[in-house]
């Protein structure tokens, strides 16, 4: 029982470390496009909006794909086992 509690708890940090490490890249890749290619970033995709607006509102949706991935993990994957793992604990 205690193992099989450990080995969910590191599944659940390299899960979440994983997604971590995502966003950073993500983020300060956009980060260092605006540090080192400021050409590249003031193109216009349409009038009014520049290609370093439409990566920075992306830069957000990732986050917030990202945020609902790790949710739809812990409800089909964490969770369920989690119940599991209590329920054994509780007989």
């Amino acid at each position: 029982m205690a193992e099989s509690l450990r080995a969910l708890a590191r599944t659940r940090w390299r899960v979440a470390i994983g997604f971590t490490i995502l966003m950073v890249v993500i983020y300060f890749g956009f980060i260092l496009l605006i540090a080192f290619n400021k050409p590249l970033m003031a193109r216009l995709v349409t009038e009014g909006l520049s290609l370093g607006i439409l990566v920075g509102a992306l830069v957000i949706v990732a986050s917030w794909l990202l945020t609902w991935a790790y949710i739809r993990w812990a409800n089909r994957r964490y969770d369920p086992e989690l119940e599991r793992l209590r329920g054994e604990a509780g007989r």
